[in-house]
């Protein structure tokens, strides 16, 4: 047993975001001098051959000094990636007859029409505010 004494490091809030096998956490966490900071966890669900599962984490910590610069490049990339492919998903995961643009092409010689662009702000408005 140390000399300081049991580590703080309870959750003082946390937000769950599930997404197929992927859940995510936000979990605000107390430092040793008692101030905050954010972890966010990927946890993954995959399936052994015998039918039982696991999960496989990733973990990130987020302090206070560089939240403005972790939102800023937030912000940045997912403006981004709505810029410029939308908010549509596009995949064969999400969308049973999706072809691959080239697949498609090459099936159909018919021009399709451009995906509108919409804005992000739905998809980006996150605030570090409540933390």
């Amino acid at each position: 047993m140390s000399d300081q004494g049991p580590m703080k490091n309870e959750d003082i809030f946390s937000k769950v975001i599930r997404a197929g096998r992927r859940t995510y956490f936000f979990d605000v966490r107390s430092t040793k001098a008692d101030d905050y900071y954010l972890t966010i966890t990927e946890s993954k669900k995959f399936t052994n051959d015998d039918g039982s599962f696991f999960y496989r984490k990733h973990k990130i910590y987020l302090y206070k000094e560089d939240f403005e610069n972790f939102k800023e490049a937030l912000d940045e990339t997912t403006n981004f990636i709505i810029d410029n492919k939308g908010e549509e998903v596009i995949s064969d995961r999400h969308q049973k007859d999706f072809t691959k643009p080239s697949e498609a092409d090459s099936e159909h010689s018919t021009q399709t029409e451009p995906v509108a662009k919409t804005s992000a702000a739905a998809f980006t408005n996150i605030s570090f505010d409540d933390i």
